[in-house]
């Protein structure tokens, strides 16, 4: 499948954007060519890393910026794509979007039969054993994408992070969300973890085996002498394990799923550090 771009090379950010915004609201504008450049040139820059649906802080303690025009444009490339067959050696895909190619010179491993839509990022030294990355994505330098874990449309993955087997980053473009998810560099995300609905894990944290977080999951933190609570985030260096707490029901009380925050990462923790021996620090097996 052809992922040449035909946008013209003096087509600014500004200029596209525009273009974006406009067929955003008018989708008839899909037709015209220099909406279709627009939306091009945009996924060309996210495909080489020159552009992101999101920018991590300028300075400690920052927020996020979402470029929502940007993910608008992921989401518009769809309707003017066509259906097409691609054959990779023994596997045969029939869809509207192309694979990345040319991983030798992007310095990324690729272990089949891994896939990465055209228009995710893969910084150098990226690992991608069996697993997906979705379009719009953007992996970090020397982060390893393990077997089977998935890292959604427009999720924003950080340097030297661990995605372990299993592990499943939610997308945001069905529906539409303002923030995608996000993980931070040095993070350990641990097996079979589900992270969706725009959440931010920080930099360094542990996320235990099994932990599921959502926008609207608790997250509390039971390290101090009451607990503190928080939605949809975690901070920089937590180690947090699957919990429980209890919620009352027309039908009765019954435990729904949390999060806990049990310690943090010490600073004589390697960063390379397994799961078991970050988590065997606070007396808990996963």
């Amino acid at each position: 499948m052809d992922t040449t771009s035909h946008h013209s090379p003096v087509l600014d950010r500004f200029a596209a954007q525009e273009a974006i915004e406009a067929a955003w609201v008018d989708r008839n504008l899909l037709d015209q060519p220099d909406t279709q450049a627009a939306i091009e040139h945009v996924i060309e820059d996210l495909d080489k890393g020159q552009l992101r649906v999101a920018e991590p802080p300028t300075e400690p303690g920052g927020e996020w910026k979402i470029n929502e025009w940007v993910k608008k444009a992921v989401i518009l490339y769809f309707p003017i794509r066509q259906m097409a067959t691609q054959e990779v050696g023994p596997f045969e895909y029939h869809d509207k979007m192309a694979l990345k190619t040319d991983y030798a010179t992007q310095k990324v491993r690729v272990v089949p039969p891994a896939v990465a839509r055209y228009g995710s990022y893969l910084a150098p030294g990226v690992i991608l054993m069996p697993s997906y990355t979705n379009i719009g994505a953007y992996v970090g330098e020397g982060t390893m994408v393990d077997t089977w874990a998935t890292v959604g449309s427009c999720a924003q993955v950080g340097k030297g992070v661990h995605l372990s087997g299993g592990v499943g980053l939610g997308g945001v473009l069905e529906p539409v969300q303002a923030q995608p998810v996000i993980i931070e560099d040095g993070a350990f995300i641990g097996s079979r973890c589900i992270l969706v609905e725009g959440c931010r894990i920080g930099a360094e944290a542990v996320i235990g085996a099994g932990v599921t977080i959502t926008g609207s999951t608790k997250i509390i933190d039971v390290t101090g002498d009451e607990p503190k609570e928080y939605k949809g985030y975690v901070p920089p260096r937590s180690v947090v394990i699957p919990g429980s707490i209890p919620k009352q029901f027309p039908a009765g009380e019954y435990q729904v799923p949390c999060a806990l925050i049990i310690g943090q990462r010490k600073p004589s923790t390697d960063l390379k550090t397994s799961l078991n021996d970050a988590l065997r620090n606070f007396g808990v097996s996963v």
